[in-house]
């Protein structure tokens, strides 16, 4: 069992402190990517590589309670446009992909338009609204690879109840421009490229490899739990293992690589 986990009750903050927070912690990424300028990877291609290590989709639209249709065709708009700055990006052995060094600002100006951003727990219309997928989608794929996350964030909110989920909880990436990033390092020997496409149904990504994949990769996880807290609400947790296994089935190795813990905006309790 794992160890017991706590949380303690949210801080409301005013709008002043989020704001100054926002400045604050947009100039310290800025000065990061001047430091980290020269291994962040650049080049794209059109030319795949020739292995594909993993692929994975998630569907464009989701029914989510209280959600409006409108905001899910406009993250569709949103993601197209992302794609077009990540699609074929390669990471040369010790470069660093960053989601938003990659794509920039989201703003109305580059065609982006509103779609749901989550925010202290509740939802609302944002430019840019709806890139979360796209990160999500990166860092599960990621995982299933060699490559390393050297920056990964996620919602301190669980915000609807899993709705025909496929993969833990907790196992994507969230993003807030810029300094809620997602970053992936090559620390392997080969070349590594992504791509990213909007279908019609679903948003699909592989990362190829100029190499054959020595091992795979599965995910699971453990000490899944949901609880009461002192002061009211619930939260829910677990971890999330990474398991290396041989292309003769045999386990070589077993990481811890994610430990979640958030604050449930649901009722955790069922009925049959």
């Amino acid at each position: 069992m794992g160890e017991k986990r706590n949380m303690e009750k949210p801080i409301k903050r005013s709008a002043a402190r989020l704001k100054l927070g926002t400045f604050y912690y947009g100039i310290l990424r800025r000065i990061l990517w001047i430091k980290m300028n020269t291994i962040f990877a650049s080049q794209t291609s059109s030319t795949l590589l020739p292995y594909c290590c993993f692929s994975h989709k998630t569907p464009l639209l989701r029914q989510l309670k209280d959600v409006d249709m409108w905001m899910q065709y406009n993250k569709i708009i949103n993601l197209k446009i992302a794609a077009k700055k990540i699609n074929g990006i390669i990471i040369h052995p010790n470069e660093v992909f960053s989601y938003w060094k990659l794509i920039g600002k989201p703003t109305k100006r580059k065609g982006y338009v509103d779609g749901m951003v989550l925010h202290n727990g509740t939802f609302s219309a944002g430019t840019g609204g709806g890139l979360c997928q796209m990160s999500n989608l990166i860092f599960w794929m990621t995982i299933h690879t060699p490559l390393t996350v050297i920056e990964r964030h996620r919602h301190g909110y669980d915000v609807f109840p899993d709705s025909n989920r496929t993969q833990p909880f907790g196992s994507g990436a969230t993003c807030f421009y810029p300094y809620g990033d997602l970053m992936i390092r090559n620390d392997t020997e080969d070349d590594y490229q992504l791509s990213v496409c909007v279908e019609a149904d679903y948003l699909e990504g592989v990362w190829r490899s100029s190499a054959k994949c020595k091992y795979k990769f599965e995910i699971v996880e453990k000490n899944h739990e949901m609880k009461g807290e002192y002061w009211g609400g619930y939260s829910r947790h677990n971890e999330l293992y990474k398991q290396t296994i041989d292309m003769d089935g045999c386990l070589i190795e077993e990481e811890l690589i994610v430990k979640n813990s958030a604050i449930m905006m649901y009722s955790p309790f069922l009925t049959e």
